[in-house]
């Protein structure tokens, strides 16, 4: 099949794109550095010829609310009307374990949007919720530092490695719409304070970090279940002991 993945020089669509090839399928990046753009058209209508599926695993570069919000509804109302010219079967989008609890965050409230409008559209679709990603761990330690002290909520915490999470998209892309959500997540579950304490002594890095029930994460305060599935899941097989990148080197 030809499967285009919009996001697909990034973290795990560069991952996703090599993994499909490897089955036998024409996996083609699609992202503002192959010509596509998903928020003005520009190389839709080419580059959704003869697909069978679209999966979207594409950011927003601000985070900040109304930028966030213009981005994935601006993005997916683009990208879903070009794939209901280009007559595509199949629409995969990655999103984030705990999205619909985590509403007072403005980036949360637009991955609800997008999702949304996903489910409104004619396209059979499949939606796979991740937990976050072992490559996120310095970016999130360095979100919660002030003072050079590290805050994190005492709650759940179950990363996955962007290996696992691209493996469990493919196999969505590869497979029938769903109609529904899956979850994929690590395979072992932490307190979030406890594994960024372990996590930045193996990077040798001084921080101190502290449990603070009041941490906020993508400005949402934490409940003990916001990120991690509370039904079934796809667990990942690389355990953060064993991933290579968990010292930094």
């Amino acid at each position: 099949m030809k499967i285009v993945v919009v996001g697909g020089t990034g973290l795990i669509g560069s991952k996703l794109v090599t993994k499909l090839g490897e089955h036998g399928h024409q996996a083609v990046a699609a992202s503002p550095n192959t010509g596509v753009n998903t928020l003005t058209g520009e190389g839709l209508s080419d580059v959704l010829a003869g697909a069978a599926v679209v999966v979207d695993v594409a950011n927003s570069p601000s985070f900040e609310d109304a930028a966030v919000m213009e981005f994935f509804e601006t993005s997916t109302r683009t990208l879903l009307a070009a794939e209901t010219t280009a007559r595509v079967g199949h629409h995969v989008a990655l999103s984030v374990v705990g999205t619909d609890r985590l509403a007072t965050s403005g980036y949360f409230r637009a991955k609800i949007a997008q999702e949304s409008l996903i489910k409104k559209s004619p396209i059979p679709y499949s939606l796979v919720h991740a937990t976050q990603f072992f490559e996120f761990v310095p970016r999130m330690a360095d979100a919660a530092t002030t003072d050079g002290v590290v805050r994190m909520a005492p709650v759940l915490f179950q990363p996955v490695a962007g290996d696992d999470v691209a493996e469990a998209v493919g196999r969505a892309a590869m497979g029938s719409p769903l109609t529904e959500k899956v979850e994929v997540a690590g395979p072992e579950q932490f307190r979030m304070d406890e594994f960024f304490r372990t996590a930045l002594a193996a990077r040798n890095d001084p921080r101190e970090v502290v449990a603070d029930p009041h941490a906020r994460y993508f400005e949402a305060e934490l409940s003990e279940q916001s990120l991690v599935p509370i039904g079934p899941a796809i667990l990942g097989e690389i355990r953060y002991a064993d991933w290579p990148g968990r010292t930094g080197k």
